[in-house]
């Protein structure tokens, strides 16, 4: 049996309501529904707990301070023997090191894979051993699709699956 992830970043929205629907539906349906950041309102953190089975948020860069204060900046979960680290740097842009994304682990112990935000785009790279997932922007802007992952784990293995949401 595998387990299901949904991971979401860079929703920038007010309400939970606001969120792609197709978002809204993998985050309900997933094992696991992961946030990495820059979620903006306290709405949208309740409404993802909600849906979610099992819900695993950080804050990013553009959340107000109450989520900031809310919410960790980094956090480790295990699953079917991975260590996964989620993040949203507040620093750097598309071309940024995925490796010094590692410091923000060194005391949580080692990780094998890392979910992040902030850089809008989706990556799936291998670097040193480490997974970098990045699930692009979780809404549709003017010049962007908006996207999310799916990750599916079996028995240790992952299989990433990057979907574009559909215009409204």
């Amino acid at each position: 049996m595998s387990t299901i992830i949904a991971v979401v970043s860079d929703i920038h929205c007010h309400e939970w309501t606001e969120v792609h629907p197709e978002i809204r539906e993998a985050v309900a349906g997933a094992d696991v529904a992961v946030l990495c950041g820059d979620i903006v309102r306290g709405d949208v953190v309740e409404g993802f707990r909600s849906a979610a089975k099992r819900a695993v948020i950080v804050h990013g860069n553009s959340d107000p301070p109450e989520l900031r204060n809310a919410l960790p900046a980094v956090e480790v979960i295990e699953l079917e023997g991975r260590r996964i680290g989620v993040t949203h740097p507040a620093w750097g842009g598309p071309e940024f090191p995925l490796r010094e994304l590692l410091p923000d682990f060194e005391d949580m112990g080692s990780v094998d894979t890392i979910l992040f935000g902030h850089i809008h785009e989706t990556v799936d790279e291998v670097i040193g051993g480490i997974r970098y997932i990045n699930p692009g922007q979780g809404y549709e802007s003017f010049m962007v699709d908006g996207t999310f992952a799916i990750v599916r784990v079996h028995r240790g293995e992952m299989e990433v699956e990057f979907r574009t949401v559909t215009r409204r």
